[in-house]
């Protein structure tokens, strides 16, 4: 007997030695070290209590004691569960945390309350030969109940340090060991304890958690347990914003993360094995756009089935120098490539009106210009100016002198043909460029345009506005000075003679003569 409290009251004491050891330096551990001081304050209760039980003379003080070792045991092993999986970083969520202690809750009154309902000890008294403070216990139904939940919380978290071994690197592993045998030395003891292999009427597993603390501070002293703390390499995997899919050498889909998931929701486990390439035909409706042989590449995919955009690069997997696999990870860019069009189109749009601004008329025009040139075509531009629009701007204000160009783009853009580029050339100024067609080409559509712009003028809450415009026409010559700037020089001065002679006209240029109405 003496030993048996010799060996709980050590394991206590070392219990309560770790305890206060990592209260005291608790700032310089990671968080995780709050449910550790949980664990271990649950074990110093279990320790000291059994210690107290044996030293007891009745059966009352048994009873008692056993009580206030239930205020700590049941409570452990969940805790231990918890300390483990926060380890390894996985999150539970807090309903389950909950559902956790509902067990240990209800083993603790069940305990308490025994002598009421006899629920879990059906026979609790003192052994008959021995006596105090060996005690003859018959377990009853919620016994096993919770013999089977402990005993589970400490199996479960061996296991889950188990599968983490392949995956924990070196300097860990020491760690892991103690974690291990911390789950491992109290769970095989109680299994001795339950199948009878284990001196009658005691509790051997307090006899035996000194060892498991011994376990304990050797890691906290030799691999900074708690102070670093491994990441699992599935908590990096599934973490990684980019999704991820992984093959095999035969190109065979063997793994994908959460985020890949995320953006290809019938992405399931049931497709692991198959091929990748009928992987992305269920995934998107169409074969994979790549290389069929899965060499490295870096490019862009838009899925048929949706309007994200994907930016998608491979590597292989290398293993001693040998290729055993591919990765495919997918970047979503949607949001950028939305970005850029919206940056593109504010580059090359006339906010107001939505067609071509100044900056995209000369970047298409000059290309076309070179093209007439080369080929030998003709190519003509309009310019055409609003005719008073200051005074309408005085008049009504810029709100409405901003409508009536809207409403004159309109006009004229149901009248243009799709060959035509139309654009905003400033203020209240407009620019057609013709390709293949010369100045009496360019008078006609001029003349048509102010003629059919007449019949339709702008109308406000406070009136109609009659609109008309005034228009230069020149035609590029085969001159080899000639540019698409000194063509608009011409079509200018056509412009200009225009609203000399009285506005709501059409002006071609004319070498000879400069120009001709």
């Amino acid at each position: 007997m003496t030993t048996f409290i010799t060996l709980i009251s050590t394991s206590g004491f070392l219990s309560l030695y770790i305890l206060i050891y990592i209260i005291v330096k608790r700032k310089q551990f990671t968080k995780i070290i709050n449910l550790f001081i949980l664990t271990t304050a649950c074990t110093v209760i279990y320790c000291f209590a059994s210690a107290f039980a044996l030293l007891s003379t009745s059966i009352e003080q048994i009873a008692f004691w056993t009580t206030i070792q239930y205020m700590g045991m049941p409570f452990s092993p969940p805790l231990g569960l918890l300390f483990v999986m926060s380890y390894l970083g996985k999150k539970v969520p807090i309903r389950r945390v909950i559902a956790l202690f509902v067990i240990p809750v209800i083993s603790l009154v069940m305990v308490a309350t025994n002598q009421f309902h006899h629920l879990h000890y059906r026979v609790f008294e003192l052994e008959p030969t021995l006596g105090a403070p060996f005690v003859h216990l018959e377990i009853g139904t919620w016994y096993m109940i919770h013999g089977v939940f402990t005993f589970g919380c400490m199996f479960v978290a061996f296991l889950f340090l188990i599968f983490r071994w392949k995956e924990t690197t070196k300097v860990y592993k020491l760690q892991l060991i103690a974690l291990m045998f911390g789950q491992l030395v109290p769970m095989v003891t109680a299994f001795l304890y339950l199948v009878g292999l284990t001196p009658p009427g005691v509790d051997p597993v307090p006899m035996v958690l000194w060892l498991t603390s011994l376990l304990y501070l050797w890691a906290i002293s030799t691999s900074r347990l708690f102070t670093i703390m491994p990441i699992a390499k599935d908590a990096i995997f599934n973490s990684i914003n980019d999704g991820v899919i992984v093959l095999d050498e035969t190109n065979r889909l063997i793994e994908y993360n959460q985020a890949c998931k995320t953006m290809f929701s019938q992405l399931n486990k049931s497709m692991y094995g198959l091929d990748f390439n009928d992987v992305w035909i269920e995934l998107s409706g169409n074969a994979f756009p790549f290389n069929e042989e899965m060499k490295p590449f870096n490019q862009e995919v838009q899925l048929g089935r949706s309007e994200r955009v994907y930016q998608v690069r491979t590597s292989y997997l290398i293993n001693h120098q040998q290729c055993k696999g591919l990765l495919i990870i997918f970047t979503d860019i949607t949001d950028l490539k939305q970005l850029q069009v919206k940056l593109e189109h504010l580059a090359y749009y006339d906010d107001l009106t939505k067609i071509f601004n100044r900056r995209a008329f000369f970047e298409q025009s000059k290309r076309d210009f070179s093209l007439a040139k080369e080929q030998g075509l003709p190519f003509s531009v309009i310019l055409l100016d609003i005719d008073y629009f200051k005074k309408v701007n005085d008049t009504y204000g810029h709100h409405v002198g901003d409508q009536l160009l809207v409403h004159i783009v309109n006009v004229f853009e149901s009248q243009l043909k799709e060959d035509a580029l139309f654009a905003r050339y400033g203020g209240e100024e407009f620019v057609l460029a013709l390709n293949g067609h010369g100045a009496d080409d360019g008078y006609a559509l001029a003349t048509r345009l102010c003629g059919y712009l007449r019949t339709k003028p702008f109308i406000t809450s406070e009136g109609n506005i009659p609109i008309t415009v005034s228009c230069g026409v020149a035609e590029a010559t085969s001159e080899d000075g000639e540019t698409l700037y000194k063509l608009l020089n011409k079509a200018d001065k056509a412009l200009y003679e225009a609203k000399g002679e009285g506005r709501n006209r059409v002006n071609v240029y004319s070498e000879r003569n400069e120009v001709y109405s």
